[in-house]
């Protein structure tokens, strides 16, 4: 779960110039006869994948990983979803379009989103959507999580009329009540929800896109079950911002923070004992969260029921 907190920035690309940076070729010729039929080249969704995978890393950036920006363009993409509407989700990739590429909970991400334009261009068949979620898979396995299986079959959406309404998003300055009406329309349970908060072992917000400012952990390019430990092993204080606004940080190491929401919900009791469960066992964390953001990457995606399920083999962890 990402509370409008990565911020990014450009940098080079490690596939290449961008000269092709938004080539529009979607087919390839089967053939060399002019008479024969176009067929498209089936993706290959494991070198998908290692290419993902392989642009990662950069020093030059945030803590040294594109990694958590990538599993939040990720989250952002999917969390829209409604049950009741059947609107929203990964499926319409919607974030391309205006007004929700500009929604406050989507500050920042067009950078994670254009450092992704080199994959898309070299594999130009596959859906924003596809790609967009795999990246979050990659980013989860390659930074030390668990195996998320995935499969494709998301359809992207051709105009603004796919995107959702504002709002639709966690706000990190809310309370327990607020998270729980935003997750059960995605038709996630407490359990659930607490286990896709444990994404939040990696990353760090930014004061200029979410206003809030900080790392979770001493270990932000690291999925554990760290997040859990830190937020229910430490004292925390309330620090004002220059924005106005407020957050909560580690008394002996101020530099780590907590958001309003998620001190709120671990304070709920229906919702700390997940907290305390996770913080004791990670391989419990890591089977739930495994569940759970898998769901989370497939709602609203009108699958046929044939797709491969994909278990990709982590090469850099």
């Amino acid at each position: 779960m990402a509370f409008r907190s990565m911020a990014t920035r450009i940098t080079p690309s490690r596939l290449g110039a961008r000269g092709y940076y938004f080539n529009s070729a979607s087919k390839y010729s089967v053939g060399s006869s002019a008479s024969q039929k176009s067929e498209k080249k089936p993706i290959d969704y494991v070198q998908v994948y290692k290419d993902i995978a392989d642009i990662l890393e950069d020093d030059d950036y945030d803590d040294g990983s594109y990694g958590p920006v990538l599993l939040r363009l990720a989250w952002h993409a999917s969390g829209t979803y409604d049950k009741d509407t059947k609107t929203g989700g990964s499926n319409a990739a919607s974030m391309r379009f205006e007004p929700e590429a500009l929604h406050d909970a989507n500050n920042g991400l067009k950078i994670a989103r254009d450092y992704l334009e080199p994959i898309k261009a070299k594999y130009p068949d596959i859906s924003y959507g596809d790609l967009w979620t795999l990246a979050g898979v990659v980013a989860v396995q390659e930074l030390g999580g668990p195996t998320i299986p995935w499969r494709p079959g998301r359809k992207d959406g051709l105009s603004a009329e796919s995107c959702t309404p504002d709002g639709r998003l966690p706000d990190a300055a809310k309370k327990e009540d607020h998270i729980r009406s935003i997750f059960y329309r995605m038709g996630f349970n407490d359990q659930e929800i607490v286990a896709l908060t444990g994404a939040h072992a990696l990353g760090r917000c930014h004061p200029d896109r979410s206003g809030f400012d900080g790392p979770w952990s001493e270990q932000p390019t690291f999925f554990s079950n760290e997040y859990f430990k830190v937020i229910s092993e430490r004292q925390w204080v309330k620090k004002d911002l220059p924005n106005g606004g407020w957050q909560w940080v580690d008394k002996n190491n101020p530099t780590v923070m907590m958001l309003p929401s998620e001190i709120a919900v671990y304070k709920d009791k229906d919702f700390s004992k997940y907290f305390e469960l996770y913080a004791k066992d990670e391989a419990k964390f890591y089977e739930d969260f495994t569940k759970a953001f898998t769901r989370l990457l497939e709602l609203g995606v009108p699958f046929k029921g044939d797709e491969k399920v994909y278990k990709f083999e982590t090469i850099n962890a």
